[in-house]
């Protein structure tokens, strides 16, 4: 927390309060003193956080206390102590300890300004803003109190505008998201188009291919029965032209002996004439 948060303290009254305490007291005063001495000792280093003092001096009060519990000055200077080493929560339970008990309305104001500080401290700041309204319920007049309160008002009011826009920042995202999703639908929805597409335009060329397949098996059938018929029909020319060819060659065989047979009768009549002939 920034520097310049005012937060009380009642280490320098203690002096007054020694004053009038009996004889028997003196072994809590020495506690105090030291308390005292301690976190002196550490509010004057300024190079540092000097936790280590403040520790001390927090031993010290609580040897105070346990022999004057009710004390409620002591305390509040234990809680102070607690404070500085950054144990907010113990120190806020100090503190309201002390509010509930004191009837004193600026010491109870006092107090909660206190609480108000150490819920500060923890980003409790709803709780902080409760109690520093709270300081200014038991004193009006308390400007760090008032101070305070603004301060921690401002900071939930940036942390309000933070979340608003991170809140903004996430709708965007969620926005985009959504635009993304419906991208990627339709997407989706073209690429199972183009899959549909795809698959009936494979089908019709499988059709086209079967049908073209079809259609040259068909092709090849008539083909091959064409052939055949031709194959057939070749075979049967050559088989009536071989029986024509022994036929033909068969009615030559006739002829020839036909031919021979006139020759042969021929040469007989003639031989026949010229035995005729020698006989005159």
């Amino acid at each position: 927390m920034k520097r310049n948060l005012k937060f009380y303290t009642v280490l320098f009254s203690l002096a007054l309060l020694f004053l009038g305490i009996s004889a028997q007291a003196q072994n809590e005063r020495k506690f105090v003193r030291q308390g005292n001495k301690f976190y002196e000792q550490a509010l004057a280093d300024t190079t540092k956080q000097d936790t280590a003092s403040y520790n001390k001096a927090e031993i010290a009060y609580r040897r105070a206390i346990d022999k004057r519990p009710d004390d409620l000055k002591w305390n509040f200077n234990l809680g102070d102590a607690l404070y500085k080493q950054q144990k907010f929560d113990q120190a806020q339970s100090t503190f309201e300890d002390i509010a509930k008990k004191s009837t004193d309305k600026v010491e109870k104001a006092r107090a909660y300004h206190n609480i108000g500080n150490s819920l500060l401290m923890q980003q409790k700041l709803d709780e902080s803003i409760e109690a520093y309204k709270e300081a200014l319920r038991n004193n009006p007049n308390d400007l760090d109190s008032k101070y305070n309160l603004l301060y921690a008002m401002n900071l939930k009011k940036k942390q309000q505008q933070q979340q608003k826009n991170k809140d903004q920042n996430k709708d965007q995202n969620k926005d985009q998201d959504k635009d993304k999703d419906k991208n990627k639908d339709q997407q989706d929805q073209n690429k199972d188009q183009n899959k549909e597409q795809n698959k009936d335009q494979n089908k019709d060329q499988q059709d086209q291919n079967k049908n073209q397949d079809q259609q040259n098996k068909n092709q090849q059938n008539k083909d091959q029965q064409k052939q055949n018929q031709d194959q057939q029909q070749q075979q049967q020319q050559q088989k009536i032209s071989k029986e024509n060819a022994e036929r033909l060659l068969q009615a030559l065989q006739n002829d020839e002996e036909k031919i021979q047979e006139k020759v042969k009768k021929a040469q007989a009549a003639k031989a026949q004439q010229r035995k005729t002939d020698k006989d005159w």
